[in-house]
């Protein structure tokens, strides 16, 4: 016979957890009344209600206390749903993201902003910009993926744009199989927007052989095809399977290691130092001979660690060029200021595009 509880005692185990659970939903709604409070004082002041030194700092404070059963790695995201629920009581933030939804950038977004969060799709880069200068919250922007580098036409909003890169987001951008039933039984066809299908290649004839690979424009319209199609599978992030009634079938079909996606997140208020700090530059330059040595030599010689640099071909201001740059630190920094006061001299353009903490935090997939 089977080790394990007698039935007695695996109702007594079962009453327990549900006693727990209640325990953990009143104090949830001793929270959600508190924030409330906090509210209050929040409009009487006109103070702004989503504060994310604040909220970077508990959820911190929390991963580093968690030292029981409950999973470190798991402390995190479930805190950062707890206070997105709770900030939607105060006022949802409102999340600007090129479209459509269950792109990896709309996936970026739910792992900084959590669930709770108003997310709206917009038609191009640029119109995520004025999204957030005609008062969205926050605009969430891909700017860098491992297999194909920079995406270079980011930067050209930057040039005219007075709004701050406020944080970055790093997550593993995984391609999952979804199905409605969750399992590949009688798959006949997957769709998959062909740079998907060309990772997942050799996961697909495995998850799904003989299956016909259907090309779809996007993962959002590979998932909404094979909503209507009860022998078809999707190509596409596991978000796409709550927004479109599927299942994860297989969390992840890519070959080798997921692919690593960064994103930057557009705001309009600058985020104080922390001590774990980033800043991005756009530095323009003309066409003269050892102008990006002349650059380089000066980051070297005022210290500032130099993280990336990426660069793009340009007409815009009598420019030839324009360079993406990350360095170690924070523009308020007196090392970090003076260095950039002493950089800025005699080139055609730099500007300090914001200061941000680093993203250290889980990966979501």
């Amino acid at each position: 016979m089977p080790d394990g509880p007698a039935p007695d005692d695996l109702a007594t185990l079962r009453a327990a957890i549900d006693a727990v659970d209640n325990q953990i939903l009143a104090l949830l709604d001793r929270r959600a009344e508190v924030v409330r409070e906090v509210g209050r004082h929040k409009r009487q002041r006109r103070e702004a209600f989503h504060v994310p030194q604040r909220e970077r700092a508990v959820l911190e404070r929390l991963t580093a206390a968690a030292n029981g059963a409950f999973p470190r790695e798991a402390v995190r995201p479930v805190f950062r749903e707890i206070m997105s629920a709770c900030l939607s009581l105060e006022s949802p933030l409102v999340v600007s993201y090129p479209g459509p939804e269950a792109t990896f950038t709309h996936l970026a977004g739910k792992t900084r902003f959590g669930l709770s969060a108003l997310y709206r799709p917009a038609a191009s880069l640029g119109e995520v910009f004025r999204e957030v200068g005609r008062g969205a919250d926050y605009g969430v922007v891909p700017v860098e993926e491992a297999s194909e580098g920079l995406v270079t036409h980011a930067l050209d909003h930057f040039i005219d744009s007075d709004l701050l890169i406020v944080a970055e987001i790093v997550i593993e951008a995984a391609h999952a199989l979804l199905t409605h039933s969750g399992t590949t039984a009688g798959i006949e066809r997957v769709f998959a927007h062909p740079v998907a299908a060309a990772r997942c290649a050799a996961g697909l004839v495995e998850a799904a052989p003989g299956a016909a690979v259907v090309a779809a424009p996007s993962a959002a319209a590979a998932a909404a095809m094979a909503r209507e199609d009860l022998h078809a599978a999707a190509l596409a992030p596991a978000l796409a399977a709550e927004l479109f009634d599927l299942a994860v079938a297989k969390p992840r079909l890519d070959d080798g290691p997921a692919d690593v996606a960064r994103f930057l997140v557009l705001g309009r208020h600058a985020p104080r130092p922390t001590g774990d700090d980033a800043t991005s530059l756009l530095i323009g330059l003309d066409d003269k001979p050892g102008r990006l040595a002349e650059v380089l030599n000066r980051l070297g010689t005022a210290g500032l660690n130099l993280r990336r640099i990426a660069s793009r071909p340009t007409d815009r201001r009598g420019l030839h060029d324009l360079f993406f740059v990350d360095v170690d630190g924070h523009r308020d920094d007196p090392g970090c200021q003076a260095a950039l006061d002493g950089l800025a001299a005699g080139l055609p353009l730099l500007k300090v595009l914001g200061s941000y903490p680093r993203d250290r935090g889980e990966r979501q997939t």
